[in-house]
């Protein structure tokens, strides 16, 4: 199935240590979290990084997450703070990144941060992911495993179709139950979501006991994810369709007829997990992409979200 050159491994303990061996090397390995599958490279190493820009065609103004094993371990980058410990002690392992102040000693590459004096930084849930961090004991830099721009990768066959052959190896262990990225909650200053995803904000006003703030579309990029047109499919993408029009394909929400839906019960769990998957789906069918209107509560703010960078026009 992959190319001679991009290796098949598997979540067995003789290659996930194969796989920190290959980040050890300054090589490219995709690797499983509980949200989507991200391309890792050792965070210190500047010709890792730029591997990673090059292999996704990544624009280098557009930072990255350094994933890391612990707490202990994400305090050796960041100036950590009360806020950074209440969301860490209350949400890690887990779906949410922390952008904090690089400490002054820290060795993460300056591409990895893409100039800016903060790191995005978190520690995964997936087991395997937490397994091969552990392995290789460093911080690796890991945005989803595609081609820039496209639809985030859910399984180890969406990165086989994207990435084969620009990458060492693709570490497989089944689909990603979150299915969404991260949420990133900006600690310089007032805390501010700068990106919607898998744990929802509520839950962090909750932990903090205040309002955050929210980035608004123009601001200068501070975090991944924040680019107008993102997560895109080949084929054009329409929003909020009751009936879709012409040859479009529906992906539906609820009890709607459709071609494919994200819940038929409205589940917003359920449609985060299935959204990039089945974007993948029908994007193969070539046809136009309508979708169904999904509320902006909860997880639905984090799945419009994606849906509106993928209906953007293409390089904004």
């Amino acid at each position: 199935m992959y190319r001679k050159d991009t290796s098949y491994l598997t979540a067995t303990h003789a290659d996930i240590a194969t796989a920190a061996g290959l980040l050890r090397a300054g090589a490219l390995v995709a690797f499983p979290t509980e949200t989507v599958y991200g391309l890792g490279g050792d965070a210190r190493n500047d010709k890792a990084v730029a591997g990673i820009y090059e292999a996704k065609g990544r624009p280098s103004f557009n930072p990255l997450i350094a994933h890391v094993a612990s707490i202990e371990a994400a305090k050796r980058y960041v100036v950590w703070t009360d806020e950074a410990d209440r969301l860490a002690q209350a949400f890690w392992p887990g779906p949410l990144t922390l952008v904090l102040p690089l400490r002054p000693d820290h060795d993460i590459s300056p591409l990895v941060t893409a100039g800016l004096d903060t790191l995005a930084v978190r520690v995964p849930a997936h087991e395997t992911a937490r397994a091969l961090l552990s392995a290789f004991d460093g911080p690796v830099a890991a945005p989803s495993a595609n081609p820039s721009g496209r639809i985030s990768p859910t399984t180890a066959g969406h990165v086989h179709a994207g990435l084969d052959g620009r990458i060492a190896a693709v570490l497989d262990d089944g689909p990603c139950g979150v299915g969404l990225e991260s949420t990133i909650i900006g600690l310089k200053g007032t805390p501010t979501l700068l990106r919607p995803g898998g744990l929802s904000a509520d839950l962090v006003e909750a932990c903090l006991g205040q309002m955050i703030g929210t980035y608004k579309q123009g601001d200068a990029l501070s975090a991944p994810g924040q680019l107008l047109s993102h997560y895109a499919p080949d084929s054009s993408v329409r929003l909020n369709v009751e009936t879709p029009m012409g040859d479009e394909v529906l992906l539906g929400f609820g009890p709607v007829e459709c071609d494919l839906n994200l819940s038929l019960s409205g589940d917003m769990t359920e449609a985060a997990a299935n959204l990039f998957s089945a974007l993948h789906q029908l994007d193969a069918t070539g046809r136009p992409i309508a979708i169904s209107p999904i509320p902006e509560k909860g997880l639905g703010l984090a799945i419009n979200d994606r849906l509106r960078r993928a209906a953007a026009p293409r390089g904004a």
